[in-house]
């Protein structure tokens, strides 16, 4: 008889074959020359985009943070593996930072990269981590480094392909947006063995209400005078960050 722990990972098996699959049937996806064109363009102290820009100081203070919380008494992961995984996030985290604050000083293409590689070895870290604590050890391990390299591969070929002026997001929006599909699937079939949950599914709705923002740039910033849903996006996502980590320690807050 196949066990329930067999059937959970068939249908994570199914999913992200399906997830992996679907951009297959879809038409190529260039970069909208558009999104570029964000609301707040104030520049202040000689920095254009001042709060596009400085929005990210939060993604480096909690990368930063996340990284010697590691070192405190009462974090949960004890395995050298998920440890790796947890500082590869941290590291991404921290890079997101840089690279979006260097991307927002002159929005483009080639900026962009830099923003969104950092971005995809913090999503691949996590389900790779996710992935040994939920479902085994063994499986997060060995796939820690293929999905850094399918998230990575994925900027190179996006950007690649825009040179060639037929730019793809595909593989791109399969990065950044599968593992918003497959953790929480993993989270409701097979619980987690040291990471405290709530602060998991806290990270994923904290991330789809910044991705909210985002598509409201213009309105909120029209609304608030002051601060765009872009930069507003920036803040709310490194919450999101934040999260992670506290998933990762015992019930202590402290760092």
């Amino acid at each position: 008889m196949i066990s329930r722990l067999n059937w959970n990972q068939g249908i994570l098996i199914a999913l992200l074959a399906a997830g992996m699959a679907v951009p297959l049937f879809m038409d190529p996806i260039p970069q909208n020359p558009h999104y570029h064109a964000f609301a707040d363009t104030r520049t202040f102290l000689g920095i254009p985009n001042f709060f596009n820009v400085t929005s990210n100081l939060p993604f480096m203070i909690v990368g930063i943070l996340g990284w010697f919380a590691s070192r405190s008494k009462g974090f949960v992961l004890d395995s050298t593996d998920m440890r790796l995984a947890y500082h590869l996030f941290c590291v991404g985290v921290i890079f997101v930072g840089v690279g979006s604050a260097y991307y927002h000083v002159h929005p483009s293409n080639s900026t962009l990269v830099w923003d969104r590689l950092p971005m995809t070895v913090s999503f691949m870290a996590l389900l790779a981590m996710i992935i040994a604590d939920c479902v085994s050890p063994r499986i997060g391990k060995a796939l820690l480094w293929p999905l850094i390299g399918i998230g990575v591969g994925s900027i190179g070929y996006w950007y690649g392909t825009e040179l060639w002026a037929v730019g793809d997001l595909r593989p791109y929006g399969v990065v950044q947006f599968l593992p918003m599909l497959l953790i929480p699937v993993m989270l409701g079939f097979f619980g987690t063995r040291s990471l405290r949950s709530p602060f998991l599914w806290a990270t994923l709705g904290t991330y789809l209400l910044a991705k909210v923002v985002e598509f409201f740039d213009v309105e909120l910033y029209a609304i608030t005078g002051f601060m765009s849903g872009h930069s507003l996006k920036h803040i709310i996502a490194a919450l999101a960050t934040a999260w992670v980590i506290l998933a990762c320690k015992k019930s202590s807050l402290k760092f």
